[in-house]
């Protein structure tokens, strides 16, 4: 979809996946979490899912099950990588300190 944009190595690829749990063991409880991981995919395949490079971005708690509102909680996390894709940051660039994502 965005050619311009995977042609460059430096892009940041992220990865935005979730999974529910049931703490304690208790399976079948009303009371579950659910978390929200962030993971750059343009590492190499070691390092992509190591511990080192997955950011936890949020856990939701709930009495009930929240996954039915799971839009809710994302929105902030989507509003905030859609304003990186369109404004972008200045970031440090190992080869070339000066360059900036836009």
């Amino acid at each position: 979809m965005y050619p311009d944009f995977v042609e460059k190595s430096r892009n940041v690829q992220l990865g935005l996946c979730t999974v529910g749990f049931a703490p304690h063991s208790q399976y079948g409880r009303t009371y579950s979490c659910w978390s929200i991981i962030i993971t750059p995919y343009n590492l190499p395949p070691g390092m992509c899912m190591s511990f080192e490079y997955i950011f936890l971005t949020m856990v939701i708690p709930g009495l009930s099950n929240p996954k039915h509102l799971i839009n809710v909680y994302m929105e902030p996390v989507v509003e905030e990588l859609l304003w990186l894709w369109h404004v972008g940051v200045r970031t440090y660039d190992h080869g070339n300190p000066w360059i900036g994502l836009s």
